[in-house]
């Protein structure tokens, strides 16, 4: 009986290595998806969740290593959750989300921006329609916001329409 509650609760040398191989693999998937743009999950697709999904299977036997126990399982999810909260609150948070891109500056459609964020001429023209839009002229501005939505401008009307809401921990 001792034995099994031992097991289940983990020794310290292991939860150690569990903190550490959590943490580094946090930093490493958080590069990596802010390497992979701002649209990567701004606006997910059927692919987009697929690939997150396994992503999480993919790098689940690199934090938990082989602690199988209740308080692994639970020290992973403490440790990724106060991660989250401290990369949020801090000033890295800035760095790693980017800033917003100007992908339409009067009327004129900035090419490289959009090759440079990954957006296709297909989306910002999605994103002309849902505001209203129907030629790049009637834009004053068109930004590519940190959370993947694109924010219009038209020359006529000064307000900005930001039309899909992403939930995210940063929209409390």
């Amino acid at each position: 009986m001792n034995e099994a509650l031992m097991q289940a609760l983990g020794d310290g040398v292991t939860l150690l290595f569990t903190a550490l191989r959590v943490t580094a693999v946090y930093v490493g998937l958080l590069l990596l998806l802010r390497l992979a743009g701002k649209r990567t999950l701004g606006q997910m697709t059927p692919f987009d969740l697929l690939t997150l999904l396994l992503l999480s299977n993919a790098v689940q036997n690199a934090m938990i290593g082989p602690d199988n126990s209740l308080t692994g399982g639970l020290l992973a999810a403490a440790l990724l959750l106060l991660l989250n909260r401290a990369i949020a609150s801090s000033p890295l948070r800035q760095h790693l989300e980017g800033r917003p891109t100007l992908l339409i500056q009067n009327g004129q459609i900035l090419r490289e921006a959009l090759q440079r964020e990954g957006v296709q001429l297909e989306e910002l023209e999605t994103a002309l329609r849902e505001h209203g839009v129907s030629r790049t002229e009637q834009v004053a501005s068109a930004v590519l916001e940190i959370d993947g939505t694109i924010s219009v401008v038209p020359f006529q009307e000064p307000t900005v329409h930001k039309m899909r809401h992403v939930k995210s921990s940063r929209n409390r």
